[in-house]
């Protein structure tokens, strides 16, 4: 029979994602994770298997949390405020990435450092960002038929252009650009959607 798990799994994964999020995936010992989540190595090993297959767990989660985060402040069926949510989401994000810490994005860390030697990670980083494309495409959408965005622009290529601009945010916030200017850069990609014909 197998015994149930005296811990609480959620805050174990959060604790392990943490001290991944601060030190990298190469940077991070199972030490280092035994101590941050208080549970022994071999609790660790058995609950989740070796790091690569707790960092992929991690990951995974990471993932579904900033796919869910970009699709509740940029879904609705209200037209009329996607623009609004749009601007929101982007301007949030700017603020964000300007934080002292400038711990960055763990998903932006992560393709930066395992895309090349993990396929899973490469998988499960291009299904995020694709994913948040759709969803940035589907609030464009909205915004074509209240009228804020041209209906003859291609809202998945206008989609593309805010994903990159919302990833390279990230890369100049951890790089010590300060707040005004990131949210000036934003302002700047609003700006330059095609507004409809008068």
């Amino acid at each position: 029979m197998v015994r149930p798990r005296k811990f609480d799994e959620e805050r174990v994964l959060n604790a392990a994602r943490d001290q991944f999020w601060a030190t990298g995936f190469a940077g991070t010992s199972m030490d280092a994770i035994a101590a941050a989540t208080g549970l022994g190595k071999g609790s660790l090993y058995g609950a989740f298997g070796g790091k690569r297959e707790l960092f992929h767990r991690v990951f995974d989660d990471h993932c579904n949390a900033t796919i869910g985060s970009a699709n509740r402040q940029l879904g609705g069926e209200d037209d009329e405020r996607a623009f609004e949510r749009l601007t929101s989401y982007l301007m949030n994000h700017a603020t964000a990435c300007a934080e002292p810490s400038r711990r960055g994005c763990l998903l932006a860390k992560t393709t930066a450092e395992l895309t090349q030697h993990d396929e899973v990670v490469a998988a499960r980083s291009l299904k995020t960002f694709d994913s948040v494309q759709q969803i940035l495409a589907a609030d464009l959408e909205a915004c074509q038929r209240h009228g804020d965005v041209d209906p003859a622009a291609n809202a998945q290529q206008l989609a593309a252009l805010l994903l990159t601009v919302h990833r390279g945010i990230e890369a100049l916030g951890k790089a010590g650009t300060d707040e005004s200017t990131l949210r000036q850069i934003t302002q700047t990609a609003l700006d330059t959607l095609p507004r409809p014909p008068r």
